[in-house]
């Protein structure tokens, strides 16, 4: 299926530079992870955090992308995307976890690089090299972090799941997927054989925020609180 590839605004609008293609796409695919997490409007700081720009810069793009009719931008309220802005985002999205799941699989690239190449990849691939990896990798659900790739109709994918801080102690669950933005994160878990599919079990937590200690095929490793919430667990062995 092609996908209208979202483009600028070929002329400036009250005097301002128009935005690129590539920076719409990365603000859609950062509202849509916000919005994933707070299950409603994405606030501006939220949002101007998790793309390394100031305030003020944000809510001219949210203007902008307003103005496109990609987003519904409330000040003081927050943005949310409208139905063209969600696709225009779910195709990013399934762009840079193709390329990622190419990257790693058909060229080997360590999970731990692959994102950042894809980052830049994500937003230059045309509809048909997208179905040629897609059909390469044999049409894959999931990216070399665990992550649900969109379908070619870019309807939304399912993210089920809880953080493995939330799994009780002495509970076991299947390791589904991890935030791909820290390398040395990665490369830790790689190090330790702990990769998407493995079984973890809570064998006991430290008091007063402490670390909490996993099984992993027979070998117990501590983890701190950022990582444990940055991994995604489906509970039960599969």
């Amino acid at each position: 299926m092609a996908h209208e590839k979202i483009e600028a605004p070929s002329h400036a609008r009250h005097g301002q530079a128009p935005a690129t293609s590539e920076a719409i796409e990365d603000y859609l695919k950062a509202i849509y992870a916000l919005s994933r997490r707070a299950q409603g409007p994405v606030h501006n700081g939220d949002l101007a955090q998790r793309l390394g720009v100031s305030p003020a810069t944000t809510t001219a793009m949210l203007k902008r992308l307003d103005g496109l009719g990609l987003v519904r931008y409330r000040p003081y309220k927050g943005v949310t995307l409208t139905d063209a802005g969600e696709k225009g985002a779910l195709e990013v999205i399934r762009h840079h976890r193709l390329l990622e799941s190419y990257l790693s699989e058909a060229l080997g690239m360590p999970w731990d690089r692959v994102h950042a190449e894809a980052e830049v990849l994500e937003h230059y691939i045309s509809e048909e090299l997208e179905a040629l990896i897609a059909a390469k990798l044999g049409n894959p659900s999931r990216d070399p972090h665990g992550d649900p790739i969109p379908g070619p109709d870019l309807s939304p994918p399912g993210e089920e799941g809880l953080p493995l801080a939330e799994l009780a102690t002495g509970a076991s669950a299947t390791f589904s997927r991890v935030s791909d933005s820290d390398p040395d994160m990665l490369r830790y878990l790689a190090r330790h054989g702990i990769t998407p599919g493995v079984v973890l079990t809570v064998t006991s937590r430290q008091p007063f925020g402490g670390p909490i200690f996993v099984s992993v095929g027979g070998e117990e490793h501590p983890m701190g609180g950022e990582l444990v919430n940055r991994i995604i667990v489906s509970e039960g062995r599969q």
